[in-house]
């Protein structure tokens, strides 16, 4: 039986994975990216071990796991980086990475000269209010 191969985005989305796996001993429970124009946004689901949300359970314990994963993904990201690469043939000009303690959820984004703007959204009931981009 052959294997289906996997999409562009599905093998970055795995080698995010991987790589948040191989870094802290600790693989997401899902991983979502999404490429779009010269932007890729991964959002690593529940990634944070569970001493990492024990810790991120009080306001300088949060701060202090926040800041553990962005010098973390700063020092180590060049494998990704590669990886993305070879995937995409795209050359990453700018990452960063974010993290959500409350909720595990890393949000890494890598750019080529874009402004990237990420809002992790409160799951439970959507807004009324219409959602639009405008001036008046």
């Amino acid at each position: 039986m052959e294997t289906p191969q996997l999409t562009m985005i599905q093998q970055v989305a795995r080698a995010a994975s991987d790589f948040q796996r191989q870094r802290t001993g600790h693989a997401p429970k899902a991983v979502t990216a999404v490429l779009s124009e010269g932007t890729l946004v991964i959002t690593l689901h529940d990634a944070l071990s569970p001493a990492e949300k024990a810790l991120a359970g009080s306001p300088a314990g949060a701060a202090q796991v926040q800041e553990f994963h962005r010098q973390l993904f700063t020092s180590s990201s060049e494998p990704l980086r590669r990886e993305i690469r070879r995937i995409t043939g795209l050359e990453v000009r700018e990452a960063a990475a974010e993290v959500e303690p409350a909720t595990g959820t890393v949000v890494c984004a890598f750019a080529s000269g874009t402004m990237v703007q990420v809002f992790l959204l409160a799951k439970g009931e959507p807004v009324e209010e219409p959602i639009g981009c405008g001036t008046r």
